[in-house]
């Protein structure tokens, strides 16, 4: 126990921070399912698992209110695992550390995992509750969100009974969503030609790290730098500063760890000659230098390593000089951030996309793009344009049917919204804001499966989710605690 266990309200604290110990990974959450059960077996509540391994756990209402319509609460189990590149971690079997700053909880060089630990926390600490009035309850713990909503395009829809849902996966205070954006990936690969180094080449390793990235959807906007594509904008200047063959030739080139995180570093392996190496490495620097001024308020600690490879690393093939063209201007030419804002909610990212991934070694190249938006036929124009410009380059496209998901449609006559909103004005003092989010909830899925269900989402206040950055506002939590008990009582 941590001294996480003693904030307020504590039933709460004390469920996240034995959270922080349980690795929980997209697809690795049978930890974390199984503290859910034990939970629920010990308060001898009716559970069940569908075959894709999410759970619903029903609890009885309070007494006197058992005629009450099921109302569901909803959180997924699994969490972004991102670390600072120097951080030694690992996420399989390493407990979280947490760490206090004034007013937020963070954690010591990774991921937090209040998203949406923070969530399923609130979840645990109802269901133990013998002091909170509410009616029927099913809580709905769901898996591998955080990889496409996966455990939502799954769901038993069988399993829940209720027709009223508060989803617990919003990272805002005071505004209760009742919309999202839908997205896709796009996975684009490209075959690459090789040509081996010779005794007057050199090998030299280029690093771009330090940014601040974040969550592809609730952190676009704020404009922040995209590792991959600005490594490939320091080396395409190197590349064609002056007419004439390319400078270099690439030998490895990756960045990014997840479709739903901004890359925060970026590194690639170039293959330059003797007599160019010090011209090579000027340009990116002096290109380095434009990019570092432009950022430093959104990435004030943006850096760039370059340095000779080791010996013991030393290269001996590389893509040819074609394959670098191509590749190298494949990469730069792919959009990253905002592509438009909506026309209907003032404030609100319509349409953005994500260079999320790149992997290139000998032979091959990878690279995976993350687009989302709120309206879902501009999200299909922007994918059929990254496809278009792959395969103008001569890649090959994969648009992962998968990893796409609808958008949520808002429905401004909930009838859960108004009490919501009556809700929030009593415990808070005014009204919430009503919007939408742009990124992906799993209300839309389950919307899907659960004709006619009426839901919503709120939560306290996360910031930076999906990096290492992240941080949870832990006053906002109490807040969050005390509207979701006062919304149960009233539902009841």
């Amino acid at each position: 126990m941590t001294f996480v266990s003693e904030l307020e309200p504590k039933p709460l604290w004390r469920h996240f921070d034995h959270i922080l110990t349980i690795p929980r990974a997209s697809g690795d959450e049978e930890r974390m399912r199984q503290y859910v059960l034990s939970i629920a077996k010990r308060r001898g509540y009716e559970h069940r698992r569908d075959s894709f391994g999410n759970v619903v756990v029903r609890k009885p209402a309070s007494a006197g209110h058992d005629a009450s319509p099921v109302s569901i609460l909803q959180s997924h189990l699994d969490m972004v695992q991102e670390k600072n590149k120097a951080k030694l971690f690992d996420f399989s079997k390493d407990a979280i550390v947490p760490l206090r700053d004034g007013e937020h909880l963070t954690a010591d060089g990774t991921t937090l995992g209040a998203d949406n630990g923070i969530g399923v926390a609130a979840m645990l600490a109802v269901l133990e509750s013998t002091e909170i009035v509410h009616g029927p309850l099913e809580l709905l713990f769901t898996v591998e969100e955080e990889t496409g909503l996966n455990g939502a395009k799954e769901l038993d829809a069988s399993l829940l009974a209720g027709r009223r849902l508060i989803n617990l996966d919003s990272e805002q205070e005071r505004i209760v969503y009742i919309g999202c954006a839908g997205g896709g990936n796009v996975k684009i690969s490209f075959d690459a030609g090789s040509a081996e180094t010779s005794d007057g080449d050199c090998a030299v390793s280029v690093g771009l790290g330090g940014l601040k990235g974040g969550h592809s959807g609730c952190d676009i906007h704020l404009q922040r730098g995209n590792a991959i594509s600005l490594l490939a904008r320091v080396l395409w200047r190197a590349l064609r500063i002056a007419e004439g063959p390319p400078a270099f030739r690439i030998a490895r080139l990756e960045g990014g760890s997840a479709d739903n995180a901004i890359p925060r570093e970026a590194s690639a392996t170039v293959i330059v000659s003797v007599s160019d190496r010090s011209r090579v490495e000027d340009d990116i620097r002096a290109e380095f230098a434009k990019i570092r001024s432009h950022y430093r308020r959104t990435d004030p600690d943006i850096a760039l390593v370059v340095r000779d490879e080791d010996k013991e690393e030393e290269v001996e093939c590389s893509w040819d000089e074609r394959t670098t063209l191509k590749a190298l201007g494949l990469v730069l030419s792919l959009p990253h951030g905002v592509e438009a804002m909506s026309h209907t909610v003032r404030n609100l990212v319509e349409t953005s996309n994500n260079v999320a991934m790149v992997k290139g070694v000998r032979g091959s190249l990878v690279i995976t793009t993350s687009s989302r938006s709120s309206v879902n036929s501009e999200l299909d124009a922007l994918r059929r344009r990254i496809r278009s410009t792959a395969e103008l380059a001569g890649a090959a496209v994969d648009l992962c049917p998968t990893s796409e998901y609808p958008a949520w449609d808002p429905n401004p006559d909930s009838k859960i919204l108004d009490i919501v909103e009556r809700v929030h004005a009593r415990e808070l003092g005014s009204p919430p804001e009503i919007s939408g989010i742009h990124a992906g909830l799993e209300c839309a899925v389950i919307g899907d499966k659960v004709p006619g269900i009426d839901m919503i989402s709120f939560g306290p206040v996360i910031d930076f989710p999906h990096s290492p950055d992240e941080r949870v506002l832990i006053p906002s939590v109490e807040r969050f605690w005390r509207l979701l008990n006062a919304t149960l009582a009233e539902l009841a």
